[in-house]
């Protein structure tokens, strides 16, 4: 039996939020912003994602979590907190937006570099080096190491935020079952990898109806479907071009083109989802995937899990196994892991005057047990090897918290258990009964094999403020459009997209690149 260990503090917090559920502790959403004032400098705004994943009757100020974190901060520091929802899905466009119009949150974040590239560039966020160094002693301690990220001319304008366990971007899953029927081990490399896909087309090992060798959605604002194939054609990646093709830029590094070329090859002979860049939301590419009519699929490394869930409700025989399959001329991989550095966190420039409450409140998160609190929940449990364990959606609703509680950790994910091999598996086994200790001690396993990270720099580049938005979403129009045209139209169509790319600025951008790397200065 497992044994699980709960702070009394956690308890006692914990009981005056379950009594007040529903009726809400502070004041409702219109009342508390009341206590807000633009000229009172101890009272600030925060941006905090909405996902549509609030319980019924709150809202992203005012629930349990939301309430605990700003009874917390008004205690230690006096300072009135309150969020600002701003929708996930639209959430670069909305406070570039919002900035401009000077309605913007006074801490605002991103993970996109090209979106704080245009923010400093413009001299839209603020200076936030004298507060740091008065009350910035958490963040020093325990994700200092990553700060430089958020430097611009030598000032700080951004709290990088650290991430958590070391994951891969990107994760490739494959119905292990199907392997089995047909007499197949789990492929090692991409040559298996077809053969494989090529025989589900043929014999539908399980009956299914439309099946789908590799599934794929058309989302415009993620390479994760494709990249790691694509990525594996280009080899001998030298750290020059490591830092000028990094990374949604891969896709016009050497060699990169054969890869597309295969994906057209596959989409054509009916092996990838028919039409899947209509799927511009991947509902469709969700539905084929949880409904077992995909027999290969890419995606970020965990939102998997979610799937394999909904699978093994409907039939417990269904067997889907992680993969790594995309190999280098070497027979290794590149296995590419998010930087240790995560968000840009900010402040806009309408609000120079509350960056010591705002340092305030994102020290008080770097603690790192405090964010286990925010990212978790005040309730949150335990294993036995020390690793916070997520609660269930049901849960978080019964008890007034967020659908998404990590949305409120915006500095810090370091915690103490995600350097540890059993505690990590100890926390996957615990909050995902559908699988054994023993698929995610493979899983862990491939996490850390072959783990590649893009080099980064804190320079903001002139071509980057300027063209890297659209470019991020006209490259992966550029792969779909390759995919899925004719092949004998394939050579014509890659000139003229090209064309296209370079018109919107990707030579500038990838010579400024190449140049920087050249001049010696870079801080990676």
């Amino acid at each position: 039996m497992r044994i699980f260990s709960r702070t009394i503090s956690t308890i006692l917090t914990l009981s005056l939020l379950v009594s007040c559920a529903g009726c809400s502790i502070f004041k409702s959403k219109e009342e508390a912003a009341t206590d807000y004032s633009a000229d009172d400098e101890n009272s600030i705004t925060c941006m905090v994602w909405d996902r549509g994943n609030f319980p019924e009757g709150y809202t992203a100020d005012d629930n349990a979590l939301a309430n605990w974190i700003r009874a917390k901060v008004k205690d230690e520091y006096g300072i009135n907190l309150h969020f600002v929802s701003v929708d996930r899905s639209t959430s670069d466009t909305t406070i570039k937006k919002m900035v401009d119009e000077g309605t913007a949150p006074d801490i605002i974040f991103t993970y996109s570099s090209s979106v704080f590239g245009y923010m400093t560039k413009q001299g839209k966020v603020t200076d936030l080096t004298d507060s740091l160094e008065k009350y910035g002693d958490n963040i020093k301690k325990y994700i200092g190491d990553i700060q430089y990220m958020g430097a611009y001319n030598d000032l700080q304008v951004a709290v990088m935020k650290r991430r958590g366990f070391k994951a891969p971007r990107h994760m490739a899953y494959i119905r292990k079952d199907w392997c089995d029927m047909m007499g197949m081990d789990v492929p090692t490399n991409k040559k298996q990898l077809i053969e494989y896909l090529y025989a589900v087309k043929e014999q539908n090992p399980a009956g299914v109806d439309n099946v789908i060798p590799w599934a794929m959605g058309g989302d415009i604002h993620s390479e994760r479907f494709y990249q790691g194939f694509v990525g594996s054609y280009v080899d001998g990646l030298s750290d020059r071009d490591a830092f000028i093709y990094s990374e949604r830029y891969m896709v016009v590094a050497d060699g990169a083109i054969e890869g597309i070329r295969e994906l057209n090859r596959l989409y054509n002979d009916g092996i990838i989802s028919l039409d899947f860049t209509a799927d511009t939301d991947n509902s469709k590419y969700i539905k084929d995937v949880t409904e077992g009519r995909a027999g290969f699929f890419v995606d970020d490394t965990m939102s998997p899990f979610t799937y394999i869930s909904e699978m093994k409700k409907t039939d417990q025989k269904v067997e889907v196994s992680p993969l790594l399959c995309f190999d280098l001329k070497d027979g290794g991989y590149r296995n590419v892991t998010e930087p240790d550095y995560g968000l840009y966190v900010m402040v806009p420039a309408s609000s120079k005057n509350k960056t010591d409450a705002v340092i305030k409140y994102l020290n008080w998160l770097a603690d790192p047990a405090i964010a286990e609190m925010v990212n978790y929940t005040p309730d949150h449990e335990k294993t036995e090897e020390g690793a916070a364990m997520a609660m269930a959606k049901d849960a978080l609703f019964s008890h007034g918290y967020p659908g998404n509680p990590d949305d409120y950790c915006i500095v810090n994910q370091h915690f103490d258990f995600v350097d540890k091999k059993d505690a990590q598996v100890s926390t996957w086994t615990q909050n995902c009964k559908w699988e054994t200790e023993e698929w995610f001690d493979y899983f862990y396993d491939l996490c850390v094999q072959d783990q590649f990270t893009f080099p980064g720099n804190s320079l903001v580049l002139d071509s980057e403020a300027k063209y890297q938005v659209d470019l991020d979403t006209a490259l992966v129009e550029y792969v779909y459009n390759l995919m899925c045209c004719p092949p004998a139209d394939f050579d014509r169509m890659q000139e003229e997209e090209y064309g296209r790319l370079k018109s919107m600025g990707l030579e500038e951008v990838l010579g400024e690149r190449g140049g920087l790397y050249d001049s010696g200065i870079l801080k990676n």
